[in-house]
């Protein structure tokens, strides 16, 4: 019988040396890479098949209503069987909770084979639908992993450095979906679908491969013990309350994402072709592995003089990489972001609640100007909003699983669940734009992120005086 390791609280709290999981760590993060790089392909899909299928804004959307409802179905699965049986990945581990969730996606990927052949839009749905199942199981299996692979005060850390891993997956693969889709694939005279025949047989080996690497890797078996039967995740406020945040964060995420290409093909904006749109989608994107990155070092435990040193350095490295890479009027363009970005954290205090008030809020900001104003303001407004949706998803994860101890697996079910939020805004905007201006349909975020600010400034502090 297969035994585990102590979780690092508990060994923390017994005076014995606390191991060491830098290398299962690092393993951890090629699988956010993988599938942080993967999920942005979606923002691609939609214009493309919007174009290839001549949909509406309301049915292109779909795209993400198949793929992130995949993740409502799939944790909801996953909640029941825990609730009545008791936690599956206390009984499987959370290694081959990860092989399952990869050959899961790996079989989704690999649909979109026939689904280009036949020409058909659902059946490119119902592709995504399985690829988001396998991602659900990933995201329960990898999230709580991360945050109990050393101690509780510095799970966000952890989970914002993962998340940035994620992020330069989210960075670069807008560039070379782009690339790949619109134009090395683009066979004049062919649908416009048959384009994303090979890069998701790619997915579909790449994902395999990966499987096969994590199933005979050794990870530990660290754990908070198995949970019984029942439904005690749900007795804590602060984790109901932070369900509808991650709903709102990943709604109001896709949501921009989503539309951007779109908005910066506005003649009132931008005027930009598909292609180029792209390329600022991987910078708003990239603005995400940027403040990532930030949010790893702010809420770490590095002595405070190196953090400040390092929490400076991440920007201007980064602008001067934005600078050697694209035209240097983009970098200076950029730089007031990335300055308002760095003040955030300081203001933040490497408080995780404070820092992801201060920065939903600044979204909120963004998003009302991006309304309000037009051509290249509203353009770098949308794309600036990258930065401080960064930390969205790390610090509320952190957040509301905080101090459940053996309920983290049913409560990161739970939050999954809630990722359905990337399933229903989005179709929402896409609505709203059909009926109004895509620019005003940007409401539908402004809104998601001002719940985010909320949760982050009040929420996620409900009940927790009256369970400590």
């Amino acid at each position: 019988m297969a035994t585990s390791l102590p979780s690092p609280t508990a060994s923390a709290s017994a005076g014995t040396e606390r191991p060491n999981y830098r290398g299962p760590f690092a393993i951890m993060t090629v699988l956010f890479f993988a599938w942080g790089f993967m999920t942005v392909f979606n923002d691609v899909l939609i214009p493309r098949f919007k174009t290839a299928f001549e949909l509406d804004y309301f049915r292109a959307m779909l795209v993400q209503f198949a793929f992130f409802g995949a993740y409502f179905v799939g944790s909801l699965i996953y909640f029941v069987v825990s609730a009545t049986r008791g936690d599956p990945i206390a009984r499987l581990g959370y290694k081959n909770g990860v092989v399952i969730g990869l050959l899961i996606s790996a079989a989704g990927a690999g649909l979109f084979w026939f689904a280009a052949n036949a020409l058909s839009y659902p059946l490119f749905l119902g592709a995504l639908f399985i690829v988001g199942l396998g991602f659900a199981m990933l995201q329960i299996a990898a999230n709580p992993y991360v945050t109990i692979l050393g101690p509780e005060r510095t799970a966000s850390s952890r989970l914002n450095l993962a998340q940035a891993f994620n992020s330069l997956g989210t960075a670069t693969g807008p560039v070379l979906g782009g690339w790949l889709i619109f134009e090395y694939f683009a066979r004049s005279g062919a649908h416009g679908a048959e384009s994303v025949k090979i890069p998701y047989l790619v997915f579909c080996g790449v994902f395999v491969l990966l499987a096969a690497i994590f199933f005979f890797v050794r990870l530990p078996q660290v754990g908070e013990g198995k949970i019984e039967p029942g439904f005690a995740a749900l007795r804590h406020p602060h984790l109901v309350l932070g369900m509808l945040a991650i709903f709102m964060y990943v709604g109001g995420e896709v949501s921009v994402g989503s539309s951007m290409i779109s908005f910066l093909g506005q003649p009132s904006v931008a005027g930009l072709s598909e292609m180029e749109a792209s390329h600022y989608v991987s910078l708003f994107w990239g603005g995400m592995l940027i403040g990532r990155f930030m949010g790893a070092i702010e809420l770490s435990e590095l002595a405070a003089g190196a953090k400040q040193i390092a929490l400076a350095a991440v920007p201007v490295v980064a602008l001067v990489m934005l600078a050697a890479l694209r035209p240097w009027g983009e970098a200076v363009l950029y730089a007031p972001f990335l300055a308002l970005c760095w003040l955030g954290f300081l203001v933040g205090r490497g408080n995780a609640a404070r820092t992801l008030m201060i920065f939903s809020l600044a979204v909120t900001a963004l998003l009302a100007v991006a309304i309000g104003a037009g051509g290249k303001l509203a353009m770098w407004c949308l794309i600036g909003a990258g930065l401080f949706t960064s930390i969205g998803w790390s610090n509320t994860f952190a957040l509301a699983i905080d101090g459940l101890g053996i309920y983290k697996s049913q409560a990161s079910s739970l939050l999954v669940m809630a990722i359905v939020g990337g399933a229903l805004l989005p179709p929402l905007q896409g609505w709203l734009a059909d009926r109004i201006t895509l620019q005003d349909s940007f409401v539908v975020p402004l809104v998601a992120y001002a719940y985010v600010a909320f949760y982050g400034a009040k929420g996620c502090r409900v009940g927790r005086r009256a369970e400590a």
